[in-house]
């Protein structure tokens, strides 16, 4: 007999101007890094300290290319900071289903970001860490 677990996600990335208009949306599959599985496994059967808080970034694109082998102070992606939040923006996730598959979603309360300078999103990604351009926390997942 035999079991597996896997972890995967999906973002939806919607762009509306100031008018609160849709211009565009995205959607794509991210990637559960290796440190992001770590994680999990960790807090899940050891004794690793959950993290509360989690946060959304924005990553600068075309061209993006993730890796599982991915952290926040090493990764062959550079995050755009032209927004005008202070830090990065919280992510607030409901509570994991029990469905098969088991679903976390923050569709509730959706991540929005107030762009102010000129560039392209490429991707996105999930941390632990708040600070924009910040190389500390654990990354999860990126796209």
């Amino acid at each position: 007999m035999e079991e597996r677990a896997k972890a995967t996600g999906h973002y939806v990335l919607e762009c509306h101007d100031a008018g609160g208009n849709l211009k565009w949306v995205a959607e794509t599959d991210n990637l559960v890094v290796n440190v992001g599985l770590q994680y999990m496994a960790g807090t899940s059967l050891t004794s690793t300290t959950q993290i509360t808080s989690w946060y959304l970034g924005l990553i600068t694109g075309p061209g993006v290319t993730t890796s599982a082998t991915d952290t926040m102070a090493s990764h062959g992606w550079t995050e755009f900071t032209g927004y005008s939040n202070s830090t990065r923006v919280a992510a607030s996730f409901t509570a994991a289903t029990n469905a098969n598959p088991s679903v976390v979603t923050n569709s509730s309360s959706v991540a929005s970001f107030s762009i102010n300078a000129t560039g392209t999103v490429g991707g996105a990604f999930l941390t632990s860490g708040s600070a924009k351009s910040g190389t500390t926390g654990t990354l999860f997942s990126a796209a």
